[in-house]
């Protein structure tokens, strides 16, 4: 079966107007244009796709964390198993604040839920967020009904450094939080300051959040591989992946047979709980041991001084890999290397601790604001550090640290 898609710009106003006829089949399947390609969009004529299911509604991009950057293509269904699932969790039906770029997912699924709830969405305005926007779209959201936003723990974190911003947030019934992992550190501070945040894991290929808390959504079945990678099942899957001459890929495995995604996370689920434990492509193996990147930015950030982390392996003539951490800092000077180490090290054992230490003051993001490894480790390449002395024992090889000039603020979502 075929169905035409349009290409659009990812704006609230074009999308709204043309996202009931994508869901309901009465219109075209929609194309979100990503920023590198939104020339022209509005003289594209529609392409009618041979491959593309009818049900087909959205076409999204990937953020690229699982390899190549890929356009998933959403059914009607499956958005709207994912909409009413998370009204379900939630309080029901409710506004949305949006506050997300619509060239991702998670943007999308606050017009998709305040369409199927029958409700009008506020934006907070394109650009960088700030926390005086956001505290206007509070405000312009209205006090009727549960009041929900989606953010990033970039956005968040900007959120609670400002009063009125953290005061406008603690009146919505859920804070969804996604995007990237969640540093406990902000987690916990928000929930001090009385907002009601809860933590979302999910992808474009499963229309956004589809485990709420480590807890699956209804429907939704989260298992383990032999391999340790995470497994998604449920309605809220989407068809494939459309390729550039028109077809759909399929990139499910069969599990007992039902249909899984094979994500690229390591994961564990205790007692119906999942904890993600972060990417398997990220592991580094540094001296024959095997670390965890996550493992090692979720101890850096309970140091003082340490307000967000990314952690990535550099290569090095002894070790093969020797962890490096970029750090941004928190309300206080950022701690020195020696302290760093001392830090990860009684929480996860010498291996773990970094070698060399970056200080930025803002990390590298892509997508709606996941750490981009690949600039953060040409950061670190890009150095000189300077040596300082070993602060393990005798035979440790001197670790360096260096500071870098501040990048633009820009950088964050």
């Amino acid at each position: 079966m075929s169905r035409s898609l349009r290409d659009v710009l990812p704006l609230a106003g074009p999308l709204l107007e043309l996202l009931p006829g994508a869901l309901d089949g009465s219109g075209p399947a929609l194309r979100v244009l990503g920023t590198a390609s939104r020339a022209a969009a509005d003289e594209a004529p529609d392409e009618v796709v041979d491959a593309l299911p009818g049900d087909a509604a959205l076409v999204v991009g990937t953020s690229g964390s699982t390899g190549r950057p890929r356009a998933a293509v959403l059914t009607a269904p499956a958005l709207a198993a994912s909409a009413r699932a998370t009204e379900r969790r939630l309080a029901g039906p409710g506004r949305w604040l949006l506050a997300l770029p619509l060239d991702h997912v998670a943007g999308l699924q606050v017009l998709v839920r305040s369409l199927l709830a029958g409700t009008q969405p506020v934006a907070v305005p394109p650009g960088p967020f700030t926390a005086p926007a956001f505290t206007a779209g509070a405000a312009a959201l209205g006090a009727a009904g549960p009041r929900y936003t989606s953010l990033v723990p970039t956005q968040l974190a900007r959120v609670l450094d400002d009063a009125a911003a953290t005061a406008a947030a603690r009146s919505f019934d859920a804070i969804l939080l996604g995007g990237a992992a969640a540093p406990a550190p902000l987690l916990s501070r928000a929930r001090a300051a009385g907002l009601h945040v809860v933590t979302t894991y999910g992808m474009t290929e499963t229309c956004g959040g589809c485990v709420y808390d480590g807890v699956p959504l209804d429907g939704v079945d989260v298992r383990i591989a032999p391999d340790g990678r995470v497994l998604l099942a449920g309605p809220v899957l989407c068809a494939g992946y459309l390729g550039e001459d028109g077809s759909v890929e399929d990139p499910f495995v069969d599990v007992d047979g039902v249909r899984h995604l094979r994500t690229g996370d390591l994961g564990r689920v205790t007692d119906g709980v999942l904890t993600v434990l972060g990417r398997a492509d990220d592991v580094l193996v540094t001296g024959g041991v095997n670390v965890a990147p996550a493992a090692v930015e979720a101890a850096l950030v309970t140091l003082p001084g340490i307000g967000q982390a990314c952690v990535v392996g550099v290569p090095d003539e002894e070790w093969g890999q020797a962890v490096a951490a970029v750090v941004v800092p928190a309300h206080a000077p950022p701690p020195d290397l020696a302290q760093v180490r001392a830090h990860v090290t009684a929480l996860l054992g010498a291996p773990h601790a970094p070698r060399h230490l970056l200080v930025v003051d803002a990390l590298p993001l892509r997508g709606p604001g996941k750490p981009d490894r690949a600039a953060a480790r040409a950061l670190v390449l890009a150095r000189h550090p300077v040596p300082v002395p070993p602060t393990t024992a005798a035979h440790t090889p001197p670790t360096t640290a260096a500071h870098t000039p501040p990048t633009s603020p820009g950088s964050r979502p």
